[in-house]
C-alpha cells in the first residue's frame, strides 16, 4: 500500500532533491497544469513508462488529479516503483489549495471542454424545447453521443474539440 503524503511534505521532499513526483494523468491533463520537473507516466501506459527506480533515499510520489486514480491503482503503482512510494493525499486539487507552484499551460482539459459543451447543449436543447418540444431531440442526441462515449470510449465530441485551434499540439 502506497503511504500518504501531504503536499507541503512532499514539496520540502522535491525541493530538497529527496523524492521524484510522477504524474499518472493523461498528457492534456498534465498540460493543463502540473509540478515542474515531473514525470509523466499516464496511467494508461504507465507500465510501458519507463519510472526511475524508488530507493530510500529517493522515493517516488504519485499524484493525479484528486488522489483516486493513484489509490486505485496502489497496488501496480508500488509494484513498478520497486521501493518506497507515496501517493499524493488529495493530488493535484490538493497541491493547487495549498498554494504550491503550479506550471500552468491551456486553460482547460479536452475532458472538462467536453463536459463544458456537451452541457452547454444540451442546456440551449431544453431552452428551446420551451418553444418547441421538438427540440428535445438536441438534449437525447447529447445524452445519447455521451452513452456510446462512455461504451466505447471513443467520443466524437473530444475529436471535434482536438482540432480547435488551442486544442492542436504546436
Amino acid at each position: 500500500m502506497l503511504s500518504p503524503i501531504l503536499p507541503r511534505e512532499a514539496w520540502k521532499l522535491l525541493q530538497t532533491g529527496k523524492a521524484r513526483l510522477i504524474d499518472v494523468r493523461e498528457p492534456d491533463e498534465i498540460e493543463t497544469a502540473h509540478v515542474e520537473g515531473i514525470v509523466a507516466a499516464p496511467l494508461s501506459v504507465v507500465r510501458l513508462a519507463e519510472l526511475p527506480k524508488a530507493t530510500p533515499e529517493m522515493p517516488l510520489i504519485f499524484t493525479c488529479h484528486s488522489g483516486n486514480r493513484v489509490r486505485s491503482s496502489a497496488a501496480l503503482l508500488e509494484e513498478l516503483a520497486q521501493g518506497p512510494a507515496y501517493t499524493l493525499e488529495g493530488g493535484m486539487d490538493a497541491w493547487e489549495k495549498a498554494c504550491l507552484p503550479v506550471v500552468r499551460g491551456r486553460r482547460y482539459s479536452l475532458e472538462r471542454q467536453v463536459r463544458m459543451v456537451a452541457g452547454s447543449i444540451i442546456l440551449c436543447g431544453f431552452a428551446l424545447s420551451l418553444v418547441h418540444g421538438a427540440f428535445l431531440v438536441i438534449p437525447l442526441g447529447v445524452g445519447c453521443g455521451l452513452i456510446y462515449a462512455g461504451v466505447t470510449g471513443s467520443c466524437a465530441m473530444a475529436g471535434l474539440l482536438q482540432r480547435l485551434p488551442w486544442n492542436r499540439k504546436k
